[in-house]
């Protein structure tokens, strides 16, 4: 593993208690930051900040991020312990029914759009203005593979990783003339509980196209992010970094 130095940095990780957002928490804490993690599953919250904590500092939050006020507490309360907050791994998410749109009850695609892009938006608006008080700090939002090429039977997914990906590219160009850097990445699925959520047809879909032939692993994931979140991603802001396996041709 190599090397990133993120010691005395304050990390937020949204859905960080299982799945990808577990494996980013882990690895940005043997990378010497203190990691927050929020997420609205109390159990898997307990269990991991429990099981991180033997690696590093970790901070239960349990946080709903559709909720705005919920999210605007929880950020505040980083903020108090520590009067800074560094880096903000935007990643809880959810995958929705697979199934054509049409077929889609504007409940369910709501509630895709709610937790996806609408939670990410609230996550920025609540902890990007500490970064801008103290003039630095990295926010990385997991979109998806997904949100550029637009999977069928998963066009609410699809939409709000579309929409992760532009709000990304806005709120860097806003924020170039700090020491901010906002960046996403473009993930194919990885083998989670998400999975749990979509149909066997709807995984073979996705594996299929994947030249590697082989899904996505958390721990590759998380081994991109630690450095898009670090101090020596200096420069590159407003970027999508591919993680498909030569999937995406943009």
């Amino acid at each position: 593993m190599n090397t990133i130095d993120l010691n005395n940095k304050v990390a937020i990780v949204t859905g960080g208690a299982q799945g990808i957002g577990r494996a980013i928490a882990e690895r940005l804490l043997r990378s010497g930051a203190e990691v927050h993690i929020w997420d609205v599953d109390t159990a898997a919250l307990s269990t991991s900040a429990q099981e991180l904590g033997l690696l590093g500092k970790v901070v239960a939050h349990e946080v709903d991020q559709t909720d705005f006020a919920a999210v605007a507490t929880a950020a505040k309360a980083v903020e108090q312990s520590h009067g800074k907050i560094d880096i903000l791994v935007n990643n809880a998410g959810i995958a929705g029914p697979a199934k054509p749109l049409l077929e889609y009850s504007p409940q369910e695609w709501g509630a895709v759009i709610d937790v996806d892009l609408n939670g990410a938006f609230n996550c920025c608006h609540a902890v990007v203005p500490v970064m801008v008080k103290n003039n630095y700090g990295r926010v990385l939002n997991v979109a998806s593979v997904a949100g550029k090429e637009g999977n069928p039977n998963a066009a609410a997914y699809s939409a709000a990783k579309a929409g992760v990906i532009a709000m990304t590219k806005s709120l860097a160009k806003e924020l170039a003339h700090h020491e901010i850097a906002v960046n996403c990445i473009t993930p194919t699925a990885v083998a989670t509980k998400i999975f749990d959520q979509v149909t066997v047809e709807h995984i073979g879909y996705i594996l299929e196209r994947i030249p590697r032939g082989r899904f996505l692993k958390a721990e590759e994931l998380a081994a991109m992010v630690a450095w898009l979140v670090s101090a020596e991603n200096s420069f590159t802001t407003g970027a999508a970094f591919d993680l498909s396996g030569g999937r995406a041709t943009y």
